[in-house]
Formats: C-alpha cells, sequence, structure tokens
C-alpha cells in the first residue's frame, strides 16, 4: 500500500460571487492547485468532484462534476462525482486517498465547489438544507432532539427571522449540552469571538473583522443560544487539491509535500442522547487515529467543523482533545487559540471564514497544508507537525449524518 501525499493547494475566496458560476469557481480554484503543485492537467490520472447545491438551486442534478471539470479541460480520465452533505469534499478526499494507497492511479484531484447565493431563489436557498436531512422523519428527530432541553429556561426572543433548519439543530443540540454540563452562552461567544480574531488574518476569509464575546453575544438572535456571529454565513467558493502515491511524487517538490496518514468516514449508531463515547464524530475520530497511529495529544493544529460556535466545542471533545463537557471552558480560557495549547480553526473557522458547503472539507485540508508547510504568515502555528481536520455532515437523529476526520503529517 502507497504512502499519499498532498503536493498542490488552492483555493478561492469565500463570500458571495453572485458574478461567477460553478465552472468559473471550479477553474480558478483548480489554476490555483496545480501551480502550487508544479504540474499540469495531463498529469492527473483521476479526479474527485463534491457539490450539493447545483441541482436543486440549477438544475444539474448529475455529472456535476463532468461539467465543471471538462469546462476546465479535465478529460478523458474517471470523474467521480461526491454529494455527502457538509462532508462532501472530504469524502471525496477519503475516496482519492484509497484510489492512491491502493496504486489505482498516482497522480490525483479533488474538488469542491458550492455556489449557495442566489438572491432570486431566495426561499429555495434555505430550502436546500433540508437536503442534508431525511426529509420523511427530520421534524420528528428535531422535536426529539429539542425535547431533550425542556428543563432549561430558555428566553422568550419571539421570531428570529429566516435561517437554515440546521441552526434550530445546532441550537438544540446545544442546550441538550448546557443542560447536561453547565456550559454558558458566553462561552459559545468565547468560541466565536476566538475564530472571528482568527479569520482577521486569512485573507480568502468571508469576513475579516475581529468581534469580542460581548458584541458576538449582542449580535442578532438566530435560535436560542445561538447569535448570528455564532453561525457560519451562506458562502460561495471552491477548493482544489492535488494528491499523489509514494511513485508519483518524484514528479514534485518533497518538501513542499504534506503526508495523509489516515482519512476515516463515519456514520451513526444508536446511542443514549448521553452517550457521545458513540457520537459519529468520536466513532470517526478513534479510527483516524488508529490508522494513523496517533493519539490527540500529539496533534498540534486543528480544524474542526463550526457550522454553528457549539460545534466547535462538540468536535474539539469529539477528537480527545479534553474530556467531554469541558469544551466551553477550554475555548474561555483561550487554549485553543493561536498561540494557546492546541489552536483550532487558526482559518477563522466557518463561522468566520466562510461555509460553502461541499468545498468546506477541501478548504480545512488548503488550511492544515498551509499550516504544515510553515506558510500561513500571521496565523501561523508555530511548530506544527501534525494535524487534524473533523469535517461534519447532514443532520440524523440528533448529530451528525456522516462525520469524516483526516490526519496530516508534515514531511520535510
Amino acid at each position: 500500500m502507497s504512502d499519499v501525499y498532498i503536493v498542490g493547494i488552492g483555493m478561492t475566496s469565500l463570500g458571495k460571487h453572485l458574478d461567477k458560476s460553478v465552472k468559473q469557481l471550479t477553474g480558478l480554484a483548480l489554476k490555483t492547485a496545480l501551480a502550487d503543485a508544479g504540474c499540469a492537467l495531463p498529469d492527473i490520472e483521476s479526479a474527485w468532484f463534491a457539490n450539493t447545491r447545483q441541482g436543486v438551486l440549477e438544475g444539474q442534478h448529475g455529472i456535476r462534476g463532468q461539467a465543471a471539470l471538462r469546462a476546465n479541460g479535465v478529460q478523458g480520465i474517471p470523474i467521480i462525482n461526491c454529494d455527502n452533505a457538509c462532508a462532501s469534499s472530504s469524502t471525496a478526499l477519503n475516496q482519492a486517498f484509497a484510489a492512491l494507497k491502493a496504486q489505482q492511479c498516482d497522480v490525483a484531484l479533488v474538488a469542491g465547489t458550492e455556489k449557495m447565493n442566489f438572491p432570486e431563489k431566495r426561499d429555495l436557498m434555505f430550502e436546500a438544507f433540508m437536503g442534508g436531512m431525511d426529509r420523511e422523519i427530520a421534524s420528528a428527530q428535531l422535536r426529539t432532539l429539542q425535547l431533550l432541553s425542556q428543563a432549561l429556561p430558555v428566553p422568550d426572543t419571539g421570531e428570529t427571522g429566516q435561517r437554515s433548519v440546521f441552526m434550530d439543530s445546532y441550537a438544540a443540540m446545544a442546550r441538550h449540552y448546557m443542560l447536561l454540563y453547565g456550559t454558558t452562552q458566553r462561552q459559545l461567544a468565547a468560541v466565536a469571538a476566538k475564530n472571528h480574531w482568527h479569520s482577521q488574518f486569512n485573507p480568502l476569509a468571508q469576513y475579516r473583522n475581529p468581534m469580542s464575546v460581548d458584541e458576538v453575544l449582542a449580535d442578532r438572535l438566530v435560535s436560542w443560544p445561538l447569535t448570528r456571529a455564532m453561525c457560519a454565513p451562506i458562502s460561495d467558493g471552491a477548493a482544489a487539491l492535488i494528491l499523489c502515491s509514494e511513485r508519483g511524487l518524484k514528479k514534485f517538490d518533497r518538501r513542499r509535500a504534506v503526508r495523509v496518514l489516515s482519512s476515516r468516514l463515519a456514520t451513526g449508531v444508536l446511542r443514549a442522547p448521553e452517550d457521545f463515547t458513540q457520537h459519529v464524530g468520536r466513532l470517526a475520530a478513534d479510527r483516524a487515529y488508529e490508522s494513523a497511529g496517533v493519539t490527540p495529544q500529539d496533534i498540534d493544529v486543528v480544524e474542526v467543523h463550526d457550522a454553528s460556535s457549539f460545534a466547535e466545542i462538540r468536535h474539539i471533545e469529539n477528537l480527545g482533545l479534553c474530556g467531554f463537557g469541558d469544551g466551553g471552558a477550554l475555548a474561555e480560557r483561550g487554549e485553543t487559540q493561536l498561540g494557546g495549547r492546541i489552536p483550532v480553526n487558526v482559518s477563522g473557522g466557518l463561522v468566520s471564514k466562510g461555509h460553502p458547503i461541499a468545498a468546506t472539507g477541501a478548504i480545512q485540508i488548503h488550511e492544515l497544508v498551509t499550516q504544515l508547510r510553515g506558510e500561513a504568515g500571521r496565523r501561523q502555528v508555530e511548530g506544527a507537525r501534525l494535524a487534524a481536520a473533523e469535517n461534519g455532515g447532514g443532520f440524523y437523529d440528533g448529530e451528525e449524518a456522516v462525520a469524516a476526520v483526516t490526519i496530516l503529517e508534515k514531511v520535510a
């Protein structure tokens, strides 16, 4: 089985790209990744493409990868389409990783692109989020989750406006967690404030304005306890990764290569609501650490799926970076900030950097490769040699429907 390396990375800025198509965004990320790797299109032997929105918003229900990649010169090779909710491009990476380890190819492309902002289709933009749930039972599952925290007093906030149904899901998960562990809304705000502070150093982030904890708390309420500054925005953007096998590495600069130690996916299992040892994110993390031969204590820098600030707390616990119930206090003490014990989401995270659904997993990897190369500038984590990414997707039975954990290692 071959070792697998990431040798090229590229991404667009994140935000509202109303003037650019999926094909154009894909082309920008692909061009940057090829230049970063120092290779050309004919070097790519297989490609994986991730997208979740083109079907519902543009009617492009099939062959999304063939449409986006062939328009940018990728042709004659296998192109595989991946739609796995927010974990789509992490799933694409997982599949490319497996193909390279099995030596089915020596150079592979992973691309994720999402165009989510269509002002003329605003209702459809929010309706599209329902596709990340089991529509037949999603409402019943959400009600069951909400009932878990019915003993927690919740302010009467009235109508808070249009929002993704996922924010109601995250809010319900947060309230249950607060009831179990005594975590406060202010600790959730501390996570958001940290990530908004980080994003000022990321030139590709959607938002680059630092916010204090009090400013986060004072922002418009979305779904208690989550304010707008604690929730990921609706984003357009793309990312591309060039991967290779050990045999293919001779074509590239080994000094800038980053080894993929493990890539693991998991789906959930039946569990008691309080049994987080069986949470889908913990299952993926345990398997990733085992296959990589490392422990949580070995990790130097982390990117997690903070679609809401509560989610960061949940996921750093799933990754074993602290005990269950300790994540809020960890953030409040500054241990997850740049310069802290275990920096988390120094990119700005989803809440500030942005969250173009299918591209998010590849964007997390883009950040971690940048960190391991020592090329992150003012947000650089000094001495980083091992990195972990956690990318969740969808919602099912009180947790994410899928979780992906990737562990990377600095080579040179």
